[in-house]
């Protein structure tokens, strides 16, 4: 899936205006929610109706299923279950599991905004899949580690609690997935998962969207892309980092949940590292990153792929008037099968 890694003189991402619309809206939402005193204005995104929030439907809707599913009322941890409505009462068709978490730099958005809700359920549709839509806590207000705490915390529920989800959910295969934010916490649950044992789920495969990592560098995306990426620039990213992170010595962007392969980097060669699948976009500011990232799995002996979109932004899956948005479901359903036929 590696793709030739020459750069081109940067441009402009050549998207419709809808999508070009949306990105301006949820910008400038999110830009002016953010204070300067590192906190966000809640009650201000609560009153916009930020993200358009959905309901969970047990009524199937475009052939899925939904609920949610609380773990520990006091921290607000909780899920967001789909469910395949075509496969779900049928014994002898095995599901895998997709354990999701989404983006938002660690500080917005949730499992039930129309957006990840209408991701999840093409995710379980396509797949098909039971998927679990994370709601892990929030930065400011919660910072590092209470999201990888979160995202853990659902696994050994899940392998403790296993009648929540339907009889054909299979967590003997089981992903975990994620986008921007979402994909650096699926890579941490991933390695502590690695390092813990458990009943029932084997992870077996780990889809990495665009994943949010960074360091005190400024690579050449980052300022080639600076003017030019409608939704990631290195203000934002800083302040993203600085709500994430806790104050106190070795909390720069250098540290090893922010620059993962770096010189601060776990050693995970000894680890029993799922195999990994990263996704990369040419308008993206984070892309060296991320394939530093890939780079840096390869180098451990870890199995990974990398998967290019030249002429995408951040967060282009979600926009399904995009043609390379279905043509990354496609290459997500040929990396679950392969990954799912490889454990039989």
């Amino acid at each position: 899936m590696a793709a030739d890694n020459k750069s081109k003189p940067p441009s402009s991402p050549a998207l419709p205006w809808r999508t070009r619309f949306q990105l301006s809206i949820l910008s400038t939402l999110t830009d002016a929610s953010r204070r300067r005193n590192g906190t966000v204005n809640r009650c201000f995104l609560r009153f916009l109706g930020f993200g358009l929030r959905t309901t969970a439907n047990p009524n199937p809707t475009n052939g899925v299923r939904t609920s949610d599913v609380t773990i520990d009322s006091s921290r607000n941890l909780w899920f967001r279950l789909f469910v395949p409505t075509q496969l779900a009462e049928q014994d002898d068709s095995q599901l895998p599991v997709v354990v999701f978490f989404h983006g938002g730099g660690f500080t917005f958005l949730s499992p039930d905004v129309k957006p990840y809700d209408v991701v999840c359920r093409r995710f379980a549709r396509e797949i098909p899949a039971v998927v679990i839509s994370v709601n892990y806590r929030l930065a400011p207000e919660h910072r590092y580690p209470s999201q990888y705490e979160d995202g853990f915390d659902v696994l050994k529920f899940l392998d403790s609690e296993k009648n929540v989800l339907p009889e054909n959910a299979d967590l003997s295969q089981c992903f975990l997935a994620g986008d921007s934010a979402g994909g650096n916490v699926a890579h941490h649950v991933a390695k502590r998962a690695c390092q813990s044992k458990f009943n029932i789920i084997k992870i077996i495969g780990l889809i990495a969207i665009q994943p949010f990592f960074g360091g005190e560098e400024r690579t050449k995306a980052e300022i080639e892309l600076q003017g030019i990426d409608p939704l990631v620039s290195a203000s934002r990213t800083d302040w993203s980092w600085k709500a994430f992170m806790p104050e106190g010595e070795g909390m720069d962007r250098d540290h090893e949940v922010i620059n993962v392969s770096g010189k601060n980097a776990t050693d995970i060669s000894q680890l029993d590292f799922p195999s990994t699948l990263v996704v990369v976009a040419g308008f993206d500011s984070l892309q060296d990153w991320q394939r530093r990232y890939y780079e840096w799995l390869k180098h451990n002996g870890k199995e990974a792929y990398l998967l290019e979109y030249p002429n995408m932004i951040h967060a282009f899956y979600i926009f399904p008037e995009l043609p390379e948005s279905d043509h990354l479901f496609s290459q997500l359903k040929d990396f679950i099968h392969k990954n799912c036929e490889k454990s039989n």
